[in-house]
């Protein structure tokens, strides 16, 4: 129960500080991400450090790449129509944090067949169906109160997949490298790359999206 409350608390800061952030923009949004992307890479080079050094440039462009697409969704969104400026960002936020949660959640609560017991022993289906369906009911009930456009209800869900995979593919390097978490200095989360691990492959796609036309 003190693990969950501890792990609670820190989750809350780090939502308002992306909150704070994301709604004033500019030079404090840009501080956070760069921030984060620089932490993320420590912790990436530590973690795989006796790997070769093609890692640590894969490592560079896996932080350095969300970390643009979340500058670019900030900045462009209100040009490209979508919405005000923060309110796409907060959309991708939303996909991320209600799967985590969801999946948390409901995999404690149901259990049953596991999703991936070699790459991450505690991930069950359970958790996957409810992460998604979090993400589908939160992340669109912000849809239809900001009027986002309505792609973005069907892109919800399979964007929390991406999610799960995101962090399927960190937990199998954790795996690999025989470590536990990315980092000690988030209580209950472990480290930055353990909490973004999701954040990952959701910003990269909206912005992809974007770029495309397709938002």
């Amino acid at each position: 129960m003190k693990e969950l409350a501890t792990r609670t608390a820190v989750g809350i800061i780090l939502i308002l500080i992306a909150l704070v952030t994301t709604f004033f923009g500019g030079t404090a949004f840009a501080v956070m991400v760069a921030l984060v992307a620089t932490v993320m890479y420590v912790e990436w080079t530590r973690m795989l450090s006796n790997w070769g050094a093609e890692w640590k440039v894969y490592g560079f462009f896996y932080c350095l790449l969300p970390a643009v697409s979340l500058l670019w969704i900030r900045e462009q969104a209100e040009y490209a129509g979508v919405g005000r400026g923060p309110d796409l960002l907060i959309w991708v936020f939303l996909v991320v944090w209600s799967t985590d949660i969801g999946a948390y959640f409901s995999g404690r609560a149901i259990g049953g067949p596991k999703l991936a017991p070699s790459i991450s022993p505690n991930k069950t289906i359970a958790g996957l169906v409810g992460g998604v369906a979090s993400a589908a009911v939160l992340a669109g009930v912000w849809v239809n109160v900001v009027k986002l456009p309505t792609i973005l209800l069907w892109f919800a869900p399979l964007f929390a997949i991406a999610s799960q995979l995101g962090d399927l593919f960190e937990s199998g390097l954790k795996r690999r490298a025989g470590v536990k978490d990315s980092g000690t200095w988030l209580p209950g989360h472990g480290g930055l790359l353990d909490r973004l691990d999701g954040l990952v492959p959701v910003a990269m796609l909206t912005a992809g999206f974007m770029l495309v036309g397709w938002l």
